[in-house]
């Protein structure tokens, strides 16, 4: 089985106020008047929500003392209690789901204010950073990270806020009924809890951790060997690949029995701690009532309180954990948002302007690794209306020049010039809307015909969509379909044949309709007759463009207006077909042995 050596991200680890101070402006909106209003009605809610839930024991209390003594009066005021007890009850509830009502915009909201920026930020982020990422991993990154900001939003503002403001009330009211003996206790017993949460949490967090790595890995794997299905099924790897999927989830499901079992112990020390200063503070109780101190409705008051008191405490075990466990996913995802932005636009930079255009490598430097240079000082011109052809050796630069002229990276030494602009200081907006690709593998949505030759240019209409079908000899295929432009293509257009693909793609930058036109090895997967059809299409479409071909047969660009012929970086040779082959040098070479190579097929073939 091959090594397993794709890029992990390490596992998900945070600074926890900074990326806390990143998540607080979610709770004021700034620029969003509304969603404040909405979030101070709702505190509002949540004061008159804790005050009925304060009222309840004073309510108790009162019924079952005047339930101890006999009289009409007495029974008057335990009935209204009780009445009272229960109206507050549903006050509670009422102010609690009008909060839920009133606040759910807001977290909406922040969601998808998050989920916009990181999917914004994940296009502007270069090349490089997508090739040694796992599209899987960062889709689970994305999923957990703004899932955890409307939890957090909920939990911090009505779980942490109202439990931190009634534990102030209640110390207050037992200081007042019961001295400073019920508080101290109930003051130990929550900072106990507390701790023992925190303890056991900081443990639990770092199995979090293991899941979520563990988990990202796992769908890494589905995701990368379901899109090379074909791929699978050539080399019969169906076993391995079951195999690697399978060692990916048993790690993850042992991580998550070791969490699960964790929890088991996190509930059964707090229930030890609650419970402990319940007994405690009841026996306190039961003690001062023998000596004639205290009611029996006290008994009943401190009861309830305490039970009230504990629902939020268990709560808060439960919301520190998911607080603890929504930073690991925010900062992953935070991290996300804060990866530097390889190829940035200069500040101000203006859009390119084109009115002749020509293309212009000026002593191009550059290699993917600083140690391992691809283009050496490369220099040529392309002029404006003219077809140029791009040849030369596996390896010589080819298909590096296309990305560097759509700015996917910047040369490390010298200049790119579109009609004397240097793209780096314009737009990169408005330079790849000036260039138009057919790349050797034209990859489709997993939408209709319609829509991805629509995909050249936004607004495109139906009239120019059929335009573009006909332009690019693709009509007859789409008038044999009974759902013509609606037929879907499948993932990544595996429904259609190569050369189907390459007309989609070819009517695609037919709808953009830009100046210059790349051809990167537009024609290499195809069979010779279905070559020599979308050849001549091409030919029909870059009339009147600047045309840059790389090409890999050198028989697709021999009516090229010229060749550049690359070696190792560098320019070997430069001329016409003819040219080029009385030089005898590296293209005529390369011409002899394509010729033999193409001789000894027909021969094996008769």
């Amino acid at each position: 089985m091959p090594p397993d050596n794709a890029v992990r991200s390490p596992g998900a680890s945070h600074d926890g106020w900074r990326t806390l101070a990143r998540f607080l402006p979610y709770l004021w909106p700034q620029d969003n008047r509304a969603l404040r209003g909405r979030i101070v009605v709702a505190c509002l809610l949540i004061l008159a929500s804790t005050g009925a839930q304060l009222l309840l024991p004073y309510l108790l209390r009162w019924a079952v003392d005047a339930m101890g003594a006999s009289g009409p009066k007495l029974l008057r005021l335990a009935m209204w209690t009780v009445l009272g007890y229960a109206a507050g009850r549903f006050a509670q509830t009422l102010f609690d789901n009008l909060r839920n009502i009133v606040f759910e915009r807001v977290g909406q909201d922040a969601t998808r204010s998050l989920a916009e920026g990181v999917f914004a930020q994940l296009h502007r982020l270069s090349l490089r950073f997508h090739l040694s990422r796992r599209t899987g991993e960062i889709t689970k990154t994305i999923e957990r990270g703004t899932k955890s900001i409307d939890t957090m939003l909920y939990f911090m503002l009505f779980n942490i806020a109202p439990t931190v403001l009634q534990l102030i009330i209640v110390a207050v009211i037992f200081y007042v009924n019961f001295g400073i003996g019920l508080v101290a206790a109930t003051a130990l017993a929550v900072t106990a809890y507390i701790w023992v949460t925190r303890t056991i949490t900081e443990w639990r967090t770092k199995l979090r951790e293991k899941m979520n790595r563990l988990d990202g890995q796992a769908l890494g794997r589905a995701v990368d060997s379901l899109l090379n299905y074909e791929t699978v099924k050539y080399f019969g790897a169906e076993a391995r690949e079951e195999a690697r999927y399978a060692s990916a989830t048993r790690e993850y499901a042992a991580a998550a029995v070791k969490s699960e079992n964790s929890l088991g112990l996190l509930n059964i020390a707090q229930a030890l701690v609650t419970n402990l200063l319940m007994a405690g503070a009841l026996g306190w109780t039961v003690w001062g009532w023998y000596q004639g101190q205290y009611t029996a409705g006290q008994l009943v008051f401190v009861q309830t309180y305490l039970a009230q008191l504990f629902r939020p405490l268990d709560m808060l075990g439960m919301v520190y954990r998911t607080i603890r466990q929504g930073l690991i996913d925010m900062a992953e995802m935070f991290r996300l948002l804060d990866t530097s932005v390889e190829v940035p636009d200069r500040p101000g930079a203006p859009a390119l302007a084109i009115r002749q255009p020509s293309i212009v490598f000026d002593n191009v430097v550059f290699g993917y690794e600083p140690d391992r240079m691809i283009l050496k000082g490369l220099s040529f011109e392309v002029p404006a209306g003219r077809n140029y052809a791009i040849v030369g050796p596996s390896g010589a630069g080819k298909s590096t020049i296309a990305r560097l002229l759509f700015r996917f990276y910047d040369p490390q030494e010298g200049r790119i010039l579109i009609d004397g602009q240097d793209i780096r200081e314009v737009t990169q907006a408005s330079l790849r809307a000036a260039i138009g690709i057919v790349p050797q593998d034209s990859v489709l949505f997993n939408d209709t015909i319609g829509y991805n030759i629509a995909y050249g240019r936004d607004g495109a209409g139906i009239d120019e969509v059929e335009a573009a079908a006909r332009g690019a000899a693709l009509m007859p295929l789409i008038d044999r379909l009974p759902q013509r432009l609606e037929t879907e293509v499948g993932e990544r257009g595996l429904k259609l044949s190569g050369g189907e693909k390459q007309r989609v793609a070819i009517a695609r930058t037919l709808v953009k309709n830009p100046p210059i036109l790349m051809l990167d090895e537009a024609t290499s997967a195809l069979d010779t007759r279905t070559e020599q059809d979308i050849l001549a299409t091409l030919q029909r479409v870059s009339r009147d463009r600047t045309t840059l071909s790389i090409a890999h047969r050198l028989s697709t660009i021999a009516e090229a207006d010229r060749i550049l012929v690359l070696n190792e970086g560098r320019l070997a040779e430069s001329g016409t077909h003819s040219q080029l082959l009385r030089a005898e040098g590296l293209y005529a070479e390369m011409w002899a042995r394509q010729a033999t190579e193409a001789a000894n097929i027909e021969e094996a073939a008769e």
